[in-house]
Parts: C-alpha cells; sequence; structure tokens
C-alpha cells in the first residue's frame, strides 16, 4: 500500500497536479508574505533591543525569548478571537482568509526573528559599540550600520523563520479554516488528507514540504559559510 501511494505521489509531483501546485502555491505566498513582515518589524525591534540600555531591559530580553517557543494555537486562538465578528477586527472580515493566515504566521515568526536578530547583533555590538559611542553615532544610524555588517548572519535568521512558517499547522488550521481552494496549505492539506486515507497525495505534498525545508537549511548553510569566511570567524 505504501509502496503503491508512494508511486502515486511522484506521479502527481511529475504531472504537476492541479491541487498540488495550487496548495503549494499558498502555502508559500502565504509563509513569504508572513516571513516578509515579521522581518521589517522583528529586525528593528531585535537590534534596538540590542543596542540600548534601559530599565526592564534584562526582563525585556528574557520575554523575547520565551517568545520564540509560543504555542502555535494559543497564537491561532487569539488571532481568531481578535478576527472573530465579535473581536475588534471583526468588520474587516479577514477571518477564513489567506490574509488571516499571513497574520498568524506573523505572530508565530516575528518573535523568532527579533530573538535572534538581537543576538546577533548584541555580538557585533560588543565589537563595535565602544567606536560607534566614541564617535556618536546616534541611535537609529547604529542599529542600521550593525544591521548591515551582520546582513549575510541575518539571512540565516529569515531563513529560520521561513522554515517556522512552512512548517506551522495549528494556527493556520484556526484562523484559516483549511478551506479547499482557498486556506488550504501543505501542512493542513497533509493532516486532512491522512485522515480521509489519501495517502498519495499527502506523500507527495510532504516531499515538496521536505523538500523545501532542506534547501532552506542548505541556503542558511551557505550563508553561514560565506559569512564566516568574510569575516574571518
Amino acid at each position: 500500500m505504501f509502496t503503491e501511494s508512494l508511486v502515486q505521489a511522484v506521479g502527481l509531483l511529475q504531472s504537476f497536479e492541479s491541487d498540488v501546485v495550487q496548495i503549494v502555491a499558498l502555502s508559500l505566498r502565504v509563509s513569504l508574505s508572513a516571513v516578509a513582515l515579521a522581518t521589517l518589524i522583528g529586525m528593528p525591534l531585535g537590534a534596538l533591543v540590542a543596542v540600548s540600555r534601559f530599565p526592564g531591559r534584562g526582563a525585556a530580553v528574557v520575554l523575547l525569548n520565551s517568545s520564540m517557543g509560543l504555542p502555535a494555537v494559543i497564537v491561532g486562538v487569539v488571532v481568531y478571537l481578535l478576527l472573530s465578528r465579535s473581536g475588534p477586527l471583526g468588520p474587516l472580515g479577514l477571518l477564513f482568509t489567506p490574509s488571516a493566515m499571513i497574520v498568524a504566521q506573523t505572530c508565530l515568526t516575528l518573535p523568532l526573528i527579533a530573538a535572534l536578530t538581537r543576538q546577533t547583533i548584541e555580538d557585533a555590538w560588543r565589537q563595535h559599540g565602544e567606536t560607534l559611542r566614541s564617535l556618536r553615532v546616534p541611535m537609529v544610524s547604529r542599529v542600521k550600520i550593525l544591521l548591515w555588517d551582520c546582513r549575510f548572519s541575518l539571512v540565516a535568521v529569515v531563513l529560520a523563520g521561513l522554515g517556522r512558517a512552512l512548517s506551522e499547522v495549528g494556527a493556520v488550521m484556526i484562523v484559516g479554516g483549511n478551506i479547499d481552494r482557498a486556506t488550504r496549505v501543505m501542512t493542513t492539506a497533509i493532516a486532512l488528507e491522512i485522515s480521509k486515507g489519501d495517502l498519495a497525495l499527502s506523500i507527495a505534498l510532504g516531499i515538496v514540504l521536505m523538500g523545501l525545508v532542506l534547501a532552506l537549511n542548505l541556503v542558511a548553510s551557505g550563508v553561514r559559510a560565506v559569512a564566516m569566511h568574510r569575516y574571518g570567524h
């Protein structure tokens, strides 16, 4: 049975079956959009925490690091309540749409990107902070300089966020509803098709998902190698 399903899965991939293409395309659209938003917000936030000194900074760092392990289901429930008809954002009509899924994945990946960025920038700040302070570089300029200086390492941070977004299932299931040809992504489709006994489509989507995750890891490894060579670490 497994061999037969595997053969059928390979056939679906070779023929670019429409369901597979649509599901993969939506998965990439949602995840890439969420990671882009999380990067625009999370990187400056993480860098600002890294170079700033303010009361309660230690608690802020602990909170930021702890939020990396935020359960996806909890995020899904919170976003669902915000976007439901009785919620504050209900009039926008975003629930059970790709936009709601983007919001949920942004909330999940933003803490990860912000926390990893803070650690990366803080390491760079230890090396260059004294120089930047002596030159009286403004805070915003410090953040920009360090973000640019650490750009290769930060690419790996973005890829880590994308990996989490692509593999997430709980939150997008709750706020998206797993609606066929509307909000069905790879992870939710795999869960549904397995429960229905359609192993071929599940395996096909699983192969694509694993391939994407593997490609992300290879790219991240390459970026780290470039960074180590460039900075001599």
